[in-house]
């Protein structure tokens, strides 16, 4: 089995940062592209960022400059470094890898999901 799971949620006010994290553990050959989704309320999952194994990234053009996506391959980790946060930004953040597991397979697996709120 393999298992996401998600760290760093939480309330800040506009103009705050915070780092989100995911950990990907379990019977895991090799790791392809790992990323972030979120959803606002009423509104559809959008991608946030992407990046590849070979350490290319992508973002959502409405974080692009704020927000930054990086990985650790020795800790199997990808990480959300999400700087001047606006109300906007407010959503579940839900994190996602390609991982190719013991059984050969290469499947996507979702962490379950951390709440971002951005308020004053």
């Amino acid at each position: 089995q393999v298992q996401l799971v998600e760290s760093g949620g939480g309330l800040v006010q506009p103009g705050e940062s915070l780092r989100l994290s995911c950990a990907a553990s379990g019977r895991i050959v090799s790791i392809n592209d790992m990323g972030w989704y979120r959803q606002a309320p009423g509104k559809e999952r959008e991608l946030v960022a992407i990046i590849t194994s070979g350490s290319t990234t992508n973002y959502a053009d409405s974080v692009k400059g704020r927000f930054t996506v990086s990985r650790d391959n020795a800790k199997n980790t990808v990480y959300l470094q999400m700087n001047n946060l606006k109300p906007e930004d407010t959503a579940v953040y839900s994190c996602y890898s390609h991982i190719r597991s013991y059984t050969g397979y290469l499947s996507s697996y979702w962490g379950q999901g951390t709440q971002v709120i951005v308020s004053s």
